[in-house]
């Protein structure tokens, strides 16, 4: 069997952790991916913030790369775009909003005359080489989410992207459980369906219910209060304001990727109820009691709006006693000490905090165990593939579906599950990994770069600047700097500098004629005998003149 005859799925990211979608289905050697998002780094990786997807392996097969298409504007669906769009160089496909966010997110990377959007309208169709691609709506936290029932030689298979069953949404239509139903009659060789509620019971809840919560919960609220929530959640931010506004007050939108959310939304016809938002400025000027803002900032991100309001140092707002901050989101895995930061940060500062775990102010946009089981009775696939989750998550919808009849497979990134002909398997894999998003490049998380500045965050770093003559001889006296190790004004830098000192005039003398020679016996000095005081082992750099 070889991929000019097979029909195959590969996730380069997004299975085995939440985050970092880029899916790859192969079809008779032609290539088709859907969505290209970002992650967290988290605290295994705190000198990264945002990571993507390493591309290498599609980027090698981009002649057999017929597109990408978008699921939804969520960033671990969209966010990779503008960072990976060099590396594949296909055509992007997307929705109406989807489209509109990526247009400001191509523009800001100067890719607007490069990347080539082709929105589609919905309900759509799309057909691409061997790929017969139909969209389904499917109700999410954000508007024009879709579902796809990819149609090839092979068999039909169902890709859900992010979805729940929300009988009323309050944007946009419920998750076209009929359209499902059908697809389930026409015959389903697989489906690849979002784990990341798989292990709790019951239904997710609905929007609706929100935000009949959060209007009783800020009709009677004193002071200035805060909101945030995810950007895209349109619906949230329509709830917030409708909510602000029976109370009387304004509403001021605090954060740049929200105010290219909600301009994205108006462009497409979204947030038609809500009155135009009052600008940073003039947030400033209204009495307490009437003012509401929404703002970025619910998973702690460090530059955020809330982040910089909880340490007092935005230019625009401040929060204090008798201040009020309602936190409508969940905490995605990894983000849990940045948000109890902000969130500490808030209370010794004299605001309420509210979470999720206080009042009712945030459902989820993933299905809980309910919706799982009425999709697999509506769509009956012969095969599960689980994605979208932690291990622990595929695990566990993978045995709810075993017990709902399909034969499920447990696979990590770079797994190529070969889906026909024959039996679903397992086939090969191919090599994935991730890379760091720092200013305009991109790093490997586990290279050299990175590896040094983890090892220097652990560490430390001490420099070493000295000079020396044509014999090898000292001239003068060492230089020592070791920032986050000794103290600048503190006799440890003196005293490491006479020991260099010392060890370099007891070196042979053919050595000290050889540079090289001489920069290792002084690393290797130094390192040893910052190991023996303080137990670690810095990143040692020796600066040789040789005068």
């Amino acid at each position: 069997m070889t991929p000019k005859d097979d029909l195959a799925f590969i996730p380069l990211g997004g299975t085995g952790e939440i985050g970092m979608n880029l899916n790859v289905y192969r079809c008779d050697g032609k290539l088709l991916a859907v969505d290209c998002g970002i992650g967290f780094g988290g605290p295994d990786n705190p000198s990264v913030e945002i990571m993507v997807p390493d591309p290498a392996w599609l980027a090698e097969r981009r002649g057999d790369l017929l597109g990408l298409v978008i699921t939804h504007a969520h960033e671990d669906h969209v966010g990779g775009v503008a960072h990976l769009w060099r590396s594949l160089q296909c055509p992007i496909h997307a929705g109406p909003f989807v489209s509109a966010v990526l247009r400001r997110k191509l523009a800001e990377a100067g890719l607007s005359q490069e990347a080539e959007l082709r929105p589609f309208d919905l309900p759509g169709r799309l057909k691409l080489g061997p790929f017969d691609i139909e969209f389904l709506r499917v109700a999410h936290s954000i508007p024009e989410a879709l579902a796809m029932a990819i149609r090839t030689r092979h068999g039909l298979v169902v890709h859900t992207g992010d979805w729940k069953l929300d009988p009323e949404p309050l944007i946009g239509p419920p998750t076209d459980e009929a359209g499902f139903a059908r697809l389930g009659e026409e015959g389903v060789l697989a489906m690849v369906c979002d784990s990341t509620n798989a292990l709790v019971e019951g239904h997710s809840g609905s929007e609706s219910e929100v935000r009949r919560s959060l209007q009783e919960l800020i009709r009677p609220m004193r002071g200035r209060i805060a909101v945030t929530c995810f950007a895209t959640n349109l619906a949230r931010v329509e709830t917030v304001a409708l909510a602000a506004q029976a109370a009387g007050r304004d509403v001021a939108l605090f954060g740049r990727s929200l105010r290219n959310a909600v301009a994205a939304a108006r462009e497409c016809g979204y947030l038609s109820r809500v009155p135009d938002f009052v600008s940073e400025d003039e947030a400033g000027y209204i009495p307490d009691d009437n003012l509401l803002i929404i703002c970025t900032g619910s998973q702690g991100e460090e530059r955020s709006a809330l982040a910089k309001i909880a340490a007092d140092t935005h230019p625009h707002m401040a929060l204090g006693e008798g201040d009020t901050v309602i936190f409508s989101s969940r905490q995605i895995p990894g983000n849990e000490r940045a948000i109890l930061r902000v969130q500490d940060d808030l209370a010794r500062r004299g605001c309420k905090v509210i979470t999720a775990d206080d009042h009712f102010v945030h459902v989820s946009g993933h299905p809980a165990r309910d919706e799982l089981r009425r999709l697999y009775e509506l769509v009956r696939p012969r095969y599960a593939i689980p994605v979208h989750g932690e291990w622990r998550h595929l695990s566990e919808h993978a045995s709810l579906a075993r017990g709902l009849g399909a034969e499920a497979l447990v696979i990590e990134d770079g797994d190529v599950v070969r889906l026909a002909p024959g039996g679903a398997e397992i086939a090969e894999s191919v090599p994935v990994g991730r890379l760091a998003v720092d200013g305009s490049r991109l790093l490997p998380v586990a290279g050299g770069v990175l590896g040094a500045r983890k090892r220097m965050l652990m560490n430390g770093v001490l420099v070493a600047s000295l000079a020396v003559d044509g014999q090898g001889r000292l001239v003068g006296k060492p230089r020592i700097s070791a920032p986050g190790l000794f103290d600048p004004d503190g006799p440890e830098s003196e005293d490491l500098a006479e020991e260099l000192a010392r060890g370099l005039g007891e070196l042979p003398k053919g050595l000290r004629r050889e540079d090289d020679a001489v920069t290792e016996a002084a690393r290797a000095m130094l390192r040893k005998a910052v190991g023996r005081q303080l137990r670690k082992r810095p990143n040692v750099e020796v600066h040789l003149l040789r005068v």
